[in-house]
């Protein structure tokens, strides 16, 4: 298994492991916190897009391992630092409620668009 592949899986794992945790507190330890902030849409979205993004490095990761590529390699790249971007700021947005963070999630979103379409691409030209 190359070093590549062997890097997105692990990392992939490690945010599954982070995608649960982090819901299962929002579920139980900050359920009464999100619904008087008016953040539980807020917070499903950042973890639903966390969870979604980490089966795509695990795609990245599983890719990889057959058919290696710097495009696909990227294209996981992309989706890491979108999961930074997106999930990171909203999550950060609903702990200190400063709105100017919201003007971050785009370029989260921009980068996980961008690692799909790497992904298709490095896909079609294997």
């Amino acid at each position: 298994m190359s070093k590549q592949a062997r890097t997105f899986l692990t990392i992939g794992a490690i945010l599954g492991a982070i995608s649960v945790a982090v819901g299962a507190f929002g579920a139980h330890g900050l359920n009464d916190f999100l619904e008087e902030a008016g953040r539980i849409d807020t917070f499903k979205t950042a973890v639903n897009y966390l969870w979604y993004h980490t089966f795509a490095v695990l795609l990245v990761g599983l890719i990889s391992m057959h058919k290696p590529s710097k495009l696909i390699h990227l294209a996981g790249y992309l989706f890491l630092l979108g999961i930074l971007l997106f999930s990171g700021s909203l999550f950060l947005l609903i702990k200190t409620s400063n709105p100017s963070l919201g003007a971050v999630t785009p370029f989260g979103g921009l980068m996980f668009i961008v690692g799909w379409v790497l992904l298709a691409v490095g896909i079609f030209k294997r």
